[in-house]
């Protein structure tokens, strides 16, 4: 069934796979009378039983979180009966027992109306979401939930922040319980023909030495699987800039680390510029993981769509696009609103022959389609400033390598419709020295939730759907942030392995320059 296991590492992590899992949940059609759902459920949810025999569909995913990090949620959650566990901890000990345990955190009001089947909860707002489990609209199997005791979330008397603690972490957790063979190896017998392993963790962090070890054992346990990492980073300019060098060392040791092991490492932070239709709370991890979802969750929307679907891609048919030299495996991940850009194209430009001309001479006549398909938001950090010159200077210098593309919830143009074969194109394109270019399209929108957050100015439409347009990409932009972290680190007597770490990033930055020369003065910006 090609199944997908999902690890979720940390709780910024937490926060941006609940709304996956809730975006999954609401694909479930329960209407017989509906259209068939175009999901294979089935590639992200086991099926099982619950203590009364009756049918659950749970996430296929892992869960970790320090301590403090799950608030209301409780391990057995509401479909498990919690009974026979505790019947099997008093048959440890024939003694009398204290139980001493910390005060339950109350579910928040909006867990409460879903409990009680309420049509509509109360609205959520950043003063009512504390923790990620206040808006889940999924339960979890047992098994999901692992708490991390060694750590308390928040902590300033020991803050889980460098990256070797992470590191010591797993090593200390793995050799006392084998982690693998606890918690991932019962997920991945249960697949039938796993599709590949995709991780959410922060990268800035010490969830980062947490994921390179972790990322390094299933490279070692499942070697041809496709390992995806999703790296969190936060905006190191609004730190004090000890944290600022701590968080870009942690930031370099893990895209150094996993692009190694892992099979594609995509940088996921919030864009410098936000267009004019987005208003993101950035003091608010609900916000800020929900705009990131939306990129996330449309771009592996093809690996999740069923057999007799056209065009679904795995994991693995992405990596073939994007990694065009065998050597590429981070790729920079841009979205956007459909409907929003549509408006704003043609409130500015009027037609095609007006936004070319403001492009002024930037784009040939044969790279209309490309010029057209620019996103409105980056994810990754090397990005552009948003000054005229410098874009224009960015556009000269950036060469795509290769590129994988999803349209959702609108009708492709027509130079978008398929006309030949993929992998003819696919080949012309690359003896031609052209950008491999992989595009999906899929008529289901993305949708907004009651779960998500009011990020965009105004409703997308009546259906509170809207239109996703994503891209991944691996370019010669990749090439100048891993020079910006070499020179960095090389700088810092501190960091552990300097010579090693810095050798790797200029490894990186070569890899993403062979074969392409723009000419261009990286100082000059």
């Amino acid at each position: 069934m090609h199944e997908i296991v999902t690890l979720q590492l940390g709780n910024r992590a937490n926060y941006l796979a609940t709304h996956f899992w809730n975006a999954q949940e609401s694909y479930f059609n329960y209407d017989a009378e509906n259209e068939p759902s175009t999901i294979d459920h089935n590639i992200h949810f086991r099926p099982g039983k619950g203590p009364s025999g009756e049918d659950t569909y749970t996430p296929r995913t892992l869960i970790y979180d320090l301590k403090g990090g799950f608030g209301s949620l409780r391990k057995w959650g509401g479909l498990y009966d919690q009974g026979d566990a505790e019947d099997d901890l008093k048959n440890l000990w024939a003694g009398s027992v204290v139980k001493q345990q910390d005060a339950p955190i109350a579910q928040s009001e909006y867990q409460k109306a879903l409990d009680e089947g309420v049509e509509e909860p109360p609205k959520l707002s950043t003063k009512t979401v504390r923790y990620w489990s206040d808006f889940t609209r999924v339960f979890y199997h047992p098994r999901s939930i692992i708490q991390i005791n060694d750590y308390e979330l928040g902590s300033a008397i020991l803050p889980f922040e460098q990256w070797s603690s992470g590191e010591d972490l797993f090593r200390n957790l793995d050799r006392e319980h084998d982690l693998l063979d606890r918690d991932v190896r019962p997920w991945a017998e249960e697949c039938d023909q796993m599709q590949g392993i995709q991780t959410f963790a922060s990268a800035d962090d010490a969830w980062g030495g947490f994921a390179a070890r972790y990322i390094e054992s299933l490279r070692d346990e499942y070697g041809k699987t496709p390992l995806w990492f999703w790296g969190l980073e936060e905006d190191v300019r609004q730190s004090q800039r000890t944290k600022q060098l701590l968080r870009t060392v942690n930031i370099a040791q893990s895209l150094q680390a996993i692009s190694t092991t892992g099979s594609m490492y995509v940088p996921l932070a919030v864009p410098s510029y936000l267009p004019p239709y987005v208003r993101v709370d950035q003091t608010s991890q609900w916000h800020i993981s929900g705009l990131l979802s939306i990129a996330v969750e449309s771009m592996t929307l093809p690996s999740r769509l069923k057999l007799d679907r056209p065009k679904r891609g795995h994991l693995s048919d992405m990596e073939a696009a994007l990694n065009v030299n065998g050597n590429q495996t981070i790729a920079d991940l841009q979205c956007s609103a459909v409907e929003y850009t549509a408006k704003e194209v043609s409130k500015a430009a009027g037609d095609c022959r007006t936004s070319i001309s403001i492009m002024e001479g930037l784009v040939y006549e044969d790279e209309i389609e490309k010029a057209n398909s620019k996103l409105d938001m980056t994810f990754s950090t090397s990005k552009p400033s948003q000054t005229a010159l410098s874009l224009r200077q960015w556009e000269k210098a950036n060469h795509v390598f290769g590129k994988v593309e999803s349209l959702r919830g609108a009708p492709p143009p027509d130079s978008e419709v398929d006309k030949e074969d993929r992998a003819l194109s696919c080949k012309r394109r690359r003896l031609a020295s052209l950008p491999v270019v992989e595009k999906y399209h899929n008529p289901l929108p993305y949708p907004l939730l009651d779960s998500f957050p009011s990020i965009f100015t105004e409703n997308l439409s009546p259906t509170n759907t809207t239109a996703i347009r994503v891209s991944l990409s691996t370019t010669t932009q990749i090439s100048k942030r891993a020079k910006g972290l070499h020179n960095i680190v090389s700088r810092m007597t501190s960091v552990i392995d300097r010579e090693a770490l810095s050798n790797r990033l200029g490894e990186i930055a070569e890899e993403y320059e062979e074969g392409w020369n723009s000419g261009f003065d990286e100082d000059s910006d």
